[in-house]
């Protein structure tokens, strides 16, 4: 069964009216001057083994938790595309990276590491693209792990058919270098397509961030 489209709240919709769009668009002008198609990378272990029964597209919060969860906190933006540039709708866009302590929500990491894992962070979300193809995640600056970079894991889905599962870095992160499933895109372009600049957001008083990954498909 597809999954239902995302309704935000007040309070998420609030948020993401606050990002530069201006920044937005203008990655994406970039983006369509020399369109690269995202590499596919390993889904890796750790995509969880029971989904959360929050699957929002806001991973700070958990249900109708009060405290938020441990990070940097980042609007995380974007749109799904076809080869050609063009937008692709009711596309689903999951995402899941581990916690602020290193902690994956699924059994097998977060069973061993119990005592460490962060329960207010989802850990997992959800969002269903429209016509336009933009996606939005308010989620935590991802944070590294022993033997691996800084990422954020990305699967597209439509309908039933998965179209892509990729992950996405820190530009400038100087784990990059020393981690193998990033080194293993030899391309310098679709590297460069995989890493991206999380930046500070100039209006925030609590020192968020803004990142945006286009993804093409195809």
């Amino acid at each position: 069964m597809d999954a239902p489209r995302f309704v935000p709240s007040r309070r998420l919709f609030l948020a993401s009216a606050a990002i530069p769009l201006f920044t937005v668009r203008g990655a994406f002008a970039n983006l369509l001057k020399d369109l690269t198609k995202t590499p596919a990378q390993t889904e890796g272990p750790f995509y969880p083994d029971k989904l959360p029964l929050d699957t929002d597209n806001d991973l700070l919060v958990v249900n109708d938790g009060i405290t938020p969860a441990v990070g940097d906190i980042t609007h995380l933006t974007g749109k799904i595309l076809d080869a050609r540039g063009n937008p692709i709708k009711n596309a689903l866009v999951e995402i899941w990276q581990c916690d602020a302590n290193g902690v994956y929500l699924h059994t097998g990491d977060s069973g061993e590491k119990k005592a460490q894992q962060d329960r207010n962070f989802q850990g997992f979300g959800r969002f269903m693209t429209g016509k336009s193809g933009e996606y939005y995640f308010r989620t935590i600056k991802p944070v590294p792990y022993p033997g691996r970079a800084p990422h954020i894991h990305f699967k597209i889905k439509q309908g039933r058919k998965e179209l892509l599962t990729t992950q996405c870095y820190i530009k400038g992160h100087p784990g990059n270098e020393k981690d193998g499933i990033w080194r293993s895109v030899r391309d310098g372009k679709e590297r460069d397509a995989l890493t991206i600049p999380f930046a500070k957001m100039k209006d925030s008083k609590i020192g968020e961030l803004a990142a945006n990954f286009n993804v093409v498909v195809g």
